[in-house]
């Protein structure tokens, strides 16, 4: 192989991919893309879903102008996303993101890739199609992909794994959720992911619905914006100073020690319902708050769980309660696993040095590995939540194509 002829190797083609890749090639790197377009937002969110995120903060970010998600509207006439009023389809967002991809991606490789080693100084990358490709270096932006998390007392009742057609399911595997009509559906979490969930199932017919989240007051809903604080800067997610920093000021993120990155990534930008979803939720779900699942158990094909109060003592009877269910559905989200990402080689992960629950990146989204990159998600660990959402594509993606080109261009 030879290094300096390879091109940059991006694995996957999701907002942060995409960016990625445009911003490589607008500094004049060769480069290959290998990965389904928007292939999460399209296979892994539920149909009807609105995004909580504010236009503002829903543009891929390109090296051109011409590319926000205003642009894709007034090109292609999908509609008017311009206040903080508004509320994006996660359809139009995958129309949108295609767009981008068919304008400045156009070469996309719709192959998966298999591993990725190293080898005599570049990386080697099988493909299912059953080439094996050369890369000068390796951008891993691959999304949510492999990376869902379920808690483990209810993945202790399904060793085979959660299934959408199971007792057990996390929300990754649901698509089209009115396949739970006329089922009696308990949905674990308080996220937007969950409430959302929740109310989808309502809506398409699920014979019951019933949130449950471990706090006391957990289920929440943010406030609309006219009711955003006037005297706290302004962010794409809210007024707040703490947003504010943690959004415009992301590389001083990965200065702060490990375990207060860690709790930041979890607790920041955390569970909370969108505004505009609370008129939809309230009357239509049950809610059990302030009740930890300790043990699931499947009777008769149909989930148990086992309650007990968030501060409760396994000694005390009345503590405890059991919930039956036709179906759990575990919108828990997602846990940054480099065990996950198996597609990278045995001799690469135990290479990349990790902290605060990620890779540990350099001020370029450089691992301890020379050459392999990790945007999106997996970066949160470095660089703060903001990286969980596509505005993060501002910051990411022309920092990580400067570092790139700076090193192998």
């Amino acid at each position: 192989m030879s290094t300096p002829t390879a091109p940059v190797a991006v694995i996957g083609a999701g907002p942060y991919g995409l960016s990625t890749a445009a911003h490589l090639r607008a500094r004049g790197l060769p480069v290959r893309v290998f990965g389904r377009p928007m292939v999460s937002w399209r296979e892994q969110m539920p149909a009807g879903m609105l995004l909580k995120s504010t236009p503002a903060a829903s543009s891929i970010d390109a090296p051109q102008a011409g590319h926000t998600l205003g642009d894709f509207c007034a090109a292609t006439g999908e509609g008017r996303y311009v206040s903080d009023w508004d509320v994006i389809p996660v359809g139009t967002f995958i129309r949108y993101g295609r767009w981008v991809q068919e304008r400045l991606v156009p070469e996309l490789e719709q192959v998966r890739v298999v591993s990725v080693d190293r080898r005599a100084g570049a990386f080697e990358l099988k493909l299912d199609s059953g080439e094996v490709a050369a890369a000068r270096a390796v951008v891993v932006a691959t999304g949510l992909s492999q990376i869902a998390h379920l808690p483990a007392e209810l993945a202790a009742a399904v060793p085979a794994g959660p299934s959408a057609t199971g007792p057990v399911s996390h929300s990754a595997q649901h698509h089209d959720l009115s396949a739970l009509a006329g089922r009696d559906v308990v949905v674990v979490g308080a996220g937007q992911s969950a409430l959302e969930s929740a109310v989808l199932l309502a809506e398409q017919g699920a014979a019951s619905v019933r949130v449950v989240a471990r706090g006391r007051a957990a289920v929440g809903f943010g406030a609309p914006p006219d009711r955003q604080p006037r005297l706290r800067p302004r962010t794409p997610f809210g007024n707040a100073w703490s947003l504010y920093a943690l959004t415009y000021h992301a590389g001083a993120f990965r200065r702060l020690p490990a375990p207060a990155r860690r709790f930041l990534v979890r607790r920041v930008l955390g569970p909370l319902g969108a505004w505009w979803l609370r008129d939809r939720f309230v009357g239509r779900v049950r809610v059990t708050q302030g009740r930890r699942i300790v043990r699931a158990r499947i009777v008769d094909g149909r989930p148990v769980l086992t309650l007990r109060g968030a501060d409760g003592h396994r000694s005390a009877p009345s503590a405890l309660s059991e919930l039956a269910a036709d179906h759990v559905l575990a919108a828990t989200g997602y846990r940054m696993d480099l065990a996950a990402l198996d597609f990278l080689g045995q001799g690469l992960r135990t290479g990349i040095a990790v902290g605060a629950g990620g890779p540990l990146l350099d001020a370029g989204f450089g691992s301890s590995v020379p050459g392999l990159y990790f945007t999106g998600l997996p970066a949160a660990a470095s660089f703060g939540p903001v990286m969980r959402f596509v505005c993060g594509t501002a910051f990411a993606s022309p920092r990580l194509a400067h570092a790139v080109a700076r090193a192998y261009g």
